[in-house]
């Protein structure tokens, strides 16, 4: 084979072959040619090996999950031997109930995107448009009143009683770190001696259960409709009464069933969960009791501090949204007649502030206020919310929204449903966990606003079950995501502009009795007001 030959064979192996029209081309062009190309296939091999990488680690991480949760329910299976046999004591039940979370140490996704540059940016426009917010306030104090000065009447009355609100939130807590505790411990330490298992446990449950509505269902309402709260103290007290809750069934829930199956042997002392772990539990960022959680080496004081701050940003921001986007629109409405166009040009003003608000209270919650406590507590796994914002179905967007009260409906509400019924009628699981979801929500609106009206329970229970019937996992398309996010822009918006609608309506047209129909009924149907 000559040299030209080989040489030719060479070129048609680049990624760009060229053709030389001078075949007595010069060695140096010929270097050129062969380091150009060398550093073309030097680029496309770094592109395929960070693509692979990818691949690699995404791989790499399931197959850990699955081996840890296969792990940990391995360790449910106890056995014993039985005349020279292996026995497997732990019943169908036990093996479902064992089978649970598992928590390993995981950053939150938001921490994780802002370490690259570009959606750095996005947070900093954000930033920008609270410093626009800030200066339009400013500049709009100066033209009204002929000064700069920032009044935040609305947010000191917002969060006004604060003092009543302490000590609801002190006999409340001090009711969950106590009587639930103490009560397993005594329910523990006779349920393996008295003859009457069943009826020591229908005893102490009903007592429990109405000690737990006096304390955690009557005295909270009590406290905000007698004292007549202000909203943000109104939601303080009712989703902390409603936390409560939470974390005390997921506590007996998860304790009480391994109490029962495991029996102390003679001279040996019951096995309780410690104290100490359950304190943790009722500040730590979950729903789920377990007696250890993956935890940090140390507490990052600067993440808190700038954490702190982002509370703190989220809280003018929602302030400034109010005032200079709904309270002027919604305030300034005197005699105009009900109509469909009205209605429309009032949702359709609404969908901005709404959406921002969404956007706002997921940052500030799920993310910034979670974080918090995580760093404080050390607590490892912050996996609080997945990339909902890609969702293409409404199913997915559920799942991903709110891992937090997620992993709470689905392992205490789906699964145990499903249990029940021997595995039958998912369908059924399901809508019951939805309505469950969308009476609770509206329980806690209701409970802050002050008012009944129904739009949070109406979207979530109809629409939300029908979307999340018909915009399933199977649909990838780009479209989709596009659906579902017009979809939350229109519904955000609805309830913005409804919610404020009523809340001046309640103000110039209060109700003159209390019977059923003025309490349920809204009054923005029917009120027609002047300043």
């Amino acid at each position: 084979m000559t040299t030209k030959e080989a040489d030719s064979r060479v070129y048609n192996r680049k990624i760009k072959p060229r053709q030389s029209s001078d075949n007595s081309s010069s060695a140096g062009n010929h270097d050129k040619v062969v380091e150009e190309d060398a550093r073309q296939w030097e680029r496309c091999t770094e592109k395929i090996k960070i693509k692979v990488m990818e691949q690699v680690q995404d791989q790499l991480n399931e197959i850990l999950d699955r081996v840890l949760t296969e792990s940990v329910q391995s360790l449910s299976y106890t056995q014993s031997t039985v005349n020279g046999k292996t026995k497997n004591i732990s019943s169908s039940r036990s093996q479902r109930m064992d089978d649970g979370k598992v928590f390993m140490a995981r950053a939150s996704l938001l921490d994780e995107l802002f370490e690259i540059s570009h959606i750095r940016t996005i947070y900093h426009m954000f930033i920008a448009v609270l410093i626009i917010f800030f200066l339009s306030t400013l500049a709009v104090d100066y033209i009204d009143q002929g000064r700069l000065v920032l009044e935040f009447d609305l947010l000191f009355y917002a969060f006004g009683k604060l003092g009543t609100v302490t000590v609801a939130w002190a006999i409340m807590f001090s009711y969950t770190l106590s009587v639930p505790y103490y009560t397993l411990l005594f329910w523990g330490s006779l349920y393996h001696k008295v003859p009457s298992k069943m009826g020591l446990s229908l005893g102490m449950g009903l007592i429990l259960y109405l000690i737990q509505t006096c304390i955690l269902g009557v005295f909270p309402i009590y406290v905000v409709v007698h004292h007549q709260l202000p909203p943000a103290s109104r939601f303080i007290v009712i989703l902390e009464q409603i936390r409560f809750l939470m974390k005390t069934y997921s506590f007996l829930r998860e304790t009480a069933p391994v109490i029962m199956k495991n029996a102390p042997k003679e001279g040996e002392n019951h096995r309780f969960p410690t104290f100490s772990s359950y304190l943790y539990f009722l500040f730590c960022p979950t729903l789920i009791y377990r007696e250890s959680y993956p935890r940090n080496r140390h507490i990052r004081w600067n993440y808190v501090g700038i954490t702190l701050g982002m509370i703190l940003g989220c809280l003018f921001y929602g302030y400034f949204i109010l005032v200079r986007l709904c309270m002027p629109v919604f305030r300034t409405q005197t005699n105009v007649p009900f109509s469909k166009r009205t209605m429309v040009l009032a949702i359709f003003h609404s969908i901005l502030p709404g959406i921002m608000l969404l956007l706002l209270c997921f940052f500030a919650f799920l993310h910034c206020w979670l974080n918090l406590f995580g760093e404080l507590l050390r607590f490892a796994d912050r996996m609080f919310y997945k990339d909902w914002w890609n969702s293409t179905s409404f199913a997915n967007y559920y799942r991903t929204w709110n891992i937090v009260v997620h992993d709470w409906l689905y392992y205490y509400g789906y699964r145990d449903f499903l249990w029940l019924s021997n595995r039958k009628f998912r369908t059924a699981a399901m809508l019951s966990v939805f309505i469950v979801s969308a009476v609770v929500h509206e329980y806690a609106l209701a409970m802050g606003f002050g008012f009944f009206y129904p739009v949070m329970f109406l979207l979530f229970a109809v629409f939300g079950v029908a979307f999340n019937f018909t915009m399933t996992d199977k649909r990838q398309s780009p479209v989709c995501n596009i659906i579902m996010w017009v979809c939350l822009f229109i519904g955000q918006g609805v309830q913005v502009c409804l919610y404020c609608q009523e809340w001046y309506a309640q103000i110039y047209c209060p109700r003159t009795g209390n019977s059923f129909w003025e309490l349920v009924m809204p009054r923005s149907w029917s009120c027609s007001y002047q300043r």
